[in-house]
């Protein structure tokens, strides 16, 4: 969806950036999470 790499992805989850929810088994960055990522980059 953002077309980073996994390396990239992995820092913006430890910085704090994207927002990581575990379900399961399942680790999901909400669609929210990315939106606001992105209007911050715009800003």
């Amino acid at each position: 969806m953002l077309g980073i790499g996994k390396t990239k992805l992995y820092e913006l989850i430890g910085s704090g950036e994207l927002e990581l929810v575990h379900i399961g088994r399942r680790s999901l960055i909400l669609k929210s999470s990315i939106d606001d990522f992105v209007a911050r980059l715009r800003a």
